[in-house]
Order: C-alpha cells, then structure tokens, then sequence
C-alpha cells in the first residue's frame, strides 16, 4: 500500500486544472520546449590542436633565440637546430657551398656555419707552433662544449616558444605550462633518438653541394682523408697558418704619400673566389688611396649563382669598381655586379669615363670554368679583340678617346694596339708588361686571388699580385706604377716595385695623344 502525503493531495487538484485547461477563445497554445541535444566531445581535435601549438611554438623558440655562437678551433662558428624529417648535420662554409652528413636521425637537424676565421687565435698558432700539435683535442672539445651550450639553449628556447604561443592562444596559464613541457620532451626524445643513431663514420661519406662538390678533386678523398689524418691535420693546420700570415702581411704594406695630381687606379685581376682577396684590396684602396679599381676578370671560379654572394664585399670597397668579364665569370654574374652602384660593368667596347679616366673594355667571348667545356681558343679571343677595336676607333672618331682599355685575355688586348695608349688585361697569372708594336703599352696583372684553390696544387704557392697605376691627372697618360707582389700560402715576403713609364723617364720626348710606333708622336697605325 503506497501511501501518499497530505500536502501531493490537496495540490493535485490544482495540477489537474493546469494538464487539462482548455485554452481560450482566441488564445494561442504556448509550444512546449524543445529538447536539448547534449554536445558530444571531441578529444582528438584539442589534442591536434595543442599537438600543432607545440610543434609551432617550438620551431619559433628555434629560430629565433635557438642559434649558439661558440669557436671551434681557430674558427667562429654558429650552431642551430631545425626541424627535420631525416636530421643529420649540416655545414655550411659561406660562398663555397655546404656538405651534409648523415650523422644521425632524429626530427631535428644540426646546422653549422662557419663564419669567420678568428684572428687572434689564428696568430696564436703562428706564434706558437707546438699547440698546432693539440689541435684536434681543441677541437673536439669545442665543440662538445658547443654542442652543450646549444642543448642548454634549445631547450630554453622550445618551452619559451611553445609556453608563450600556448597562452596566446588558450589564454590560460595551465595550458601554456602544458604545452612548454610537451615541447620541451619532444625535444628530449629527439635527443636520445640522435644519441643513439650517433653515426661517427658519416664523415666519410658527405654530400656536397655548390661549389664544393668539386671538393673531394682538391683535398682528396674522404676516406683518404680518415686514413691519413696525422697528414691531413698538419696540412689544415698550414693552411690555417698561412691564412693568418697572409693578413698580417697585407695589415703592414708600407704607407703611400699619394701625390694629388695624379689619378691612382688599382689593377686587380684573378681572384678566383679568393675571399683573402677583399681584405687585401681594401688595404690597398686605403694605403694608396686609390680613385678607382679595375678587375680583368675571373672574379670567380665557376660563374655559378652560389658564387653571387662572394662579390658582395665590392660595394664596400668605397670606390668606382670597372669590371670586365673573364673566362671563369658567367653572364649570371655579369648580371649580378650590373646592379651594384659602384660597379662599372664594360662590354662590348662600352665606353664609360669613371674617376677622370675613360674606360672600354670587352667581356671574354669564351666560358671555360672546367675542361669539359670545349673552348674557341685564340681565334675567339682575336674576334673579341678586333670588335674592342672598332669600338676605340669609333670613339676616338666622336672626338672622345679612350685611355685605358680591358680584356681579360692578352690575345684579346693585342688587337687594341695602335688604338689606346694603355690596355690592361690578366687571364696567365704573372705580372708583365709590353710595349705593342704600335705603341699602345700591355699591362698583365698576375692573380691578386694568388690562383685561388689551384695555389695548393704546384710546388710553390702562386704569389699575389696587384697593381697600382699612377696617370697625370691632365694628359691622362700612365706616368709609373708600383707592382705589389705577396708571397702565396706559407709565405710572408711583400715586395712593392716602382716602374716609370718610359714616356716618362728623364730626358724622354711628352708623346703625343695618340700612340705610335716610336712612342714619341706621330700618327702611325696599323695596316
């Protein structure tokens, strides 16, 4: 018996009244309320959401506070993580081009730049030989040493990046302390996943890439390399040696008191990716206070777009830059130095006057940067030649001579004779000078870039050679030039030469403008 209270029965009345009322006349039913559908959840798509926070915000703290300054030896370089699907390591050795071993695998790949060679250490091995001996334990220590700094920092900068993205977006702190720590493990186990694929034999199986795929042609086979690394240790630590001599001996040429009468240009030519080459130029640009350079050409060594960045030093060399077109420079670098400022480019016989002197010039006809590449021999150079030729006679027709012209190539700067009193040109890498048989005089830069890589490949180091030409700033007639030879890797000779022109040695008749075949007036040309 079910019993019922008091209070449910005298209410039931009332209850009944409001389940059973009629409506009124002219009175709309009320709608009963519909049902609420109760929302389902959706785990796995907050999880993909804080999965891609995570992976975004730790890849940031990467990029932009992840990176590590630490020396190496007597280099400086710069080491970073970055995300990867294959890891490894890679390095990268600015303009040469970068190689890649396959030293571990994990998400996370190791970037290394070399940046700069550091000075003081590099004088400290010079002036102390016996720690040449110790270098490879330095350098093993640096960078185990680096590459803790960099795990410190990495993992400071995956929970900075991943905790300040996470608030930014949940505006919650318990969720931006979620997503630091799961960035922070994901880079824990991309840690151990290296430490134990650790590849040490990766060094003898590189991949290159730009300019150093050429590489295992010049310092040899990787595997040679391990086998005889007591050789190979003591050959990088000359070559280290040598560098630093190099620059203390371009830090010390003797000062020139230039006289402000004279117009002082710089001829350089050869350079052949020599980066040593821009610290010795600029030296030269201040001591010898120089109003203009000239470069013969083979600037570069392949004529690649990886090579482009090499000429960025150019545009800071503060003077007018003439440039002509060797057999080892590409059109794609002609193209590349048209957009520098101070860069004057010639060819075709353009014409240009730059700092009070007007120049012509003509860029190689041929492109050889390697011997798969079958050339046009001197044929195609005289064509070249005879093309700068009509140029100056057409200009000297106008009524606006030219009184320099550039070839890179002495076949090429033959053909000008009679037409210039002076043409300027380099390609053999040796110094020389020539009087033509109708007067014009050849002047022949050796290599300011001391032959580049091919300096190693002979028994003596190739020498580096500049010069800096002195014109009347009236008549603009070469009046002297000091030949400045530097002795090549391993050597710290530096010899500067005075040479007067013998228009204008004492007791010499003042030419005429145009040249001849004595040399002292006259109009005489060829046949």
């Amino acid at each position: 018996m079910v019993r019922v209270p008091v209070a449910v029965l005298n209410r039931m009345p009332n209850l009944a009244a409001a389940l059973f009322r009629r409506p009124r006349p002219g009175s709309r039913p009320r709608p009963l309320p519909e049902p609420e559908l109760a929302a389902r959840p959706r785990p796995w798509l907050g999880a993909l959401g804080l999965t891609a926070v995570v992976l975004v915000g730790a890849w940031l703290g990467l990029l932009v506070v992840g990176n590590v300054r630490t020396p190496v030896g007597p280099m400086n370089t710069t080491m970073a993580l970055r995300p990867s699907l294959t890891g490894g390591t890679k390095i990268n050795v600015s303009p040469l081009g970068a190689l890649t071993l396959d030293s571990h695998v994990a998400p996370v790949r190791l970037d290394v730049n070399v940046d700069q060679l550091d000075p003081l250490r590099s004088q400290e091995l010079v002036d102390h030989p016996d720690r040449i001996s110790g270098l490879q334990g330095e350098v093993v220590h640096d960078v185990e040493h680096g590459i803790f700094d960099l795990a410190v920092r990495s993992g400071v900068a995956v929970v900075a990046g991943a905790g300040a993205l996470g608030f930014a977006v949940y505006r919650r702190p318990s969720r931006a302390l979620t997503a630091g720590g799961l960035a922070l493990a994901l880079l824990a186990a991309s840690g151990i996943s290296a430490y134990a694929t650790w590849n040490p034999k990766s060094v003898l199986e590189p991949r290159f890439s730009g300019l150093l795929s050429s590489a295992p042609s010049v310092i040899g086979n990787a595997r040679s390399i391990v086998s005889d690394f007591d050789v190979y240790q003591q050959e990088l630590a000359r070559l280290v040696t040598n560098v630093t001599k190099l620059y203390d001996v371009t830090s010390t040429l003797p000062a020139y008191q230039p006289d402000p009468s004279t117009i002082r240009v710089l001829h350089v030519s050869d350079i052949h990716l020599n980066p040593a080459s821009w610290k010795i130029i600029a030296s030269l640009v201040e001591q010898y206070k120089v109003n203009v350079i000239v470069d013969s050409g083979d600037t570069m060594d392949h004529g690649t777009a990886a090579e482009n960045g090499f000429l960025d030093p150019i545009a800071q060399l503060g003077v007018p830059y003439v440039w002509v077109r060797g057999n080892h420079d590409s059109r794609a670098t002609q193209r590349y130095l048209e957009h520098m400022k101070n860069v004057r480019v010639l060819d075709d016989g353009r014409a240009r006057t730059v700092g009070g002197l007007r120049f012509a010039g003509i860029g190689d006809p041929q492109f050889t940067p390697d011997r798969a590449v079958a050339p046009g021999g001197d044929a195609a150079e005289r064509l070249a030649g005879d093309r700068l030729d009509s140029a100056l006679r057409s200009q000297r027709a106008a009524g606006t001579p030219v009184d320099v012209a550039i070839a890179h190539e002495p076949v090429a700067a033959r053909e000008t004779d009679g037409e210039v009193p002076l043409v300027l040109c380099g390609h053999l890498h040796h110094e020389g000078d020539e009087k033509l048989p109708y007067g014009t005089r050849l002047r022949m830069e050796g290599s300011t870039g001391g032959s580049g890589l091919r300096a190693v490949e002979g028994k003596y180091p190739a020498p580096i050679e500049a010069s800096v030409l002195y014109f009347d700033r009236d008549s603009h007639r070469l009046q002297a030039w000091d030949a400045i030879e530097l002795g090549g890797l391993g050597l710290t000779t530096a010899e500067v030469s005075r040479h007067l022109a013998d228009d204008n040695r004492p007791g010499a008749t003042p030419p005429s403008t145009a040249p001849s075949p004595s040399g002292n007036g006259g109009s005489a040309r060829r046949p």
